[in-house]
């Protein structure tokens, strides 16, 4: 009954390992990427709402009747919007989810110091004190003034420099840049804290960025385990197929059967495993290519591009616009498998169940057909 035992060799962790490619390619392009298109649009939101409330708030006195310009007021609101959506999304821990609780709480508690000063718009000390203060809440540090704009701080895959900022409370902090500068001419864009200084909202947004990119690179990556189980599924594929042939070889000669249609039934689900195959191999090759389209997601999107798609609606999105990355996302990982295999990881294992029991039972009708011609001196 060696021919049973490998076919359940060959289908148990072969859908163990297939389903979870597909599992994890199904949690990435529905919790995992999503979220970090929302992180990223939240964070570039807020950075661009903060451009435009200093704006509004330099007009002084008028601003208290006009209030503050409908841009920050879009801004704000989708940056909410967006968040409450990475909320939704179940891509986060619960340690995570509540930092985004904080996240959220700051948001609010920025909007409130931010309307305190447009309130109190006229007196310059008490508007750009309360200004100052939101900022501070918003970022922890910021860009020094030589690194401003697109590609200004450090980019991705380059070094490290020093950076030395201006603080909201007039003093000075320094640091190292690790992103490309976030500002849009003639402001200074955040720069994201680490450890124990990372406390504000583009600190800790930029912290689950990160975390997320992590997850998805562990789930874009074939685990140890599934190279193993898909490894030995092969090899029992192998060895099946060998005996399989031989065992229709000697029914062939023993029984004089030109084949064993039980058999060749009980065959039949060996067929689609190379297409399952295949189409595993094209969905982890899709997560990966997946994978270093978002780590741009949280690395080079920023302010100064999404204020120039914005202005400029009917130009061709730039490569970094978030809505564009987060199109190219779930575009590689929707196209980088066989679609008509959807669903199909759970039917894998109850296939080769059943292909193994329909080989044992033929085999052994054949066993007692051939006992009983032994005995009665009929088998060759």
């Amino acid at each position: 009954m060696v021919l049973p035992l490998l076919t359940a060799l060959t289908f148990a962790p072969f859908a163990w390992a297939y389903s979870t490619v597909r599992e994890d390619a199904a949690y990435v392009q529905e919790r995992v990427a999503p979220a970090l298109g929302d992180l990223a649009a939240a964070r570039v939101s807020l950075e661009i709402a903060d451009q435009e409330a200093g704006d509004s708030l330099r007009a002084g006195r008028a601003v208290e009747l006009s209030g503050l310009s409908e841009r920050y007021r879009t801004r704000t609101t989708r940056a909410t919007q967006r968040l409450n959506q990475v909320a939704r999304s179940g891509a986060l821990s619960t340690a995570e989810r509540q930092d985004l609780d904080v996240v959220a709480g700051l948001v609010a508690d920025y909007g409130t110091w931010t309307a305190w000063a447009q309130a109190n718009a006229a007196d310059r000390a008490l508007r750009e004190a309360a200004l100052a203060y939101a900022r501070s809440i918003l970022c922890s540090a910021r860009e020094e003034p030589g690194g401003i704009g697109e590609g200004g701080g450090t980019g991705e895959g380059g070094g490290t420099r020093e950076a030395r900022g201006t603080g909201e409370d007039g003093g000075t902090r320094e640091g190292r840049g690790t992103r490309e500068g976030r500002g849009t001419k003639g402001h200074r864009g955040c720069r994201p804290a680490t450890g124990s200084d990372a406390t504000a909202v583009v600190d800790r947004v930029t912290a689950l960025e990160r975390a997320l990119q992590e997850r998805f690179a562990g789930r874009a990556a074939a685990g140890a385990g599934v190279l193993a189980a898909f490894v030995v599924s092969g090899v029992a594929f192998l060895l099946l197929a060998h005996g399989s042939w031989r065992t229709q070889v000697f029914l062939h000669r023993r029984f004089r059967l030109y084949v064993s249609v039980p058999l060749l039934v009980a065959a039949v689900p060996l067929l689609a495993l190379p297409v399952l195959a295949a189409d595993a191999v094209l969905v982890q090759g899709a997560q990966g290519d997946a994978a270093a389209t978002a780590r741009a997601l949280s690395h080079r999107t920023s302010p100064v591009i999404e204020s120039a798609a914005e202005n400029d609606p009917f130009r061709t999105p730039g490569r970094y616009v978030i809505a564009a990355l987060e199109d190219a996302v779930d575009r590689e990982l929707a196209d980088g498998r066989l679609a008509f295999l959807d669903g199909a990881a759970v039917w894998v294992l109850p296939a080769g169940l059943l292909s193994a029991a329909l080989t044992g039972g033929t085999l052994h009708a054949y066993r007692r057909e051939y006992v009983r011609l032994t005995r009665t001196g009929a088998a060759p």
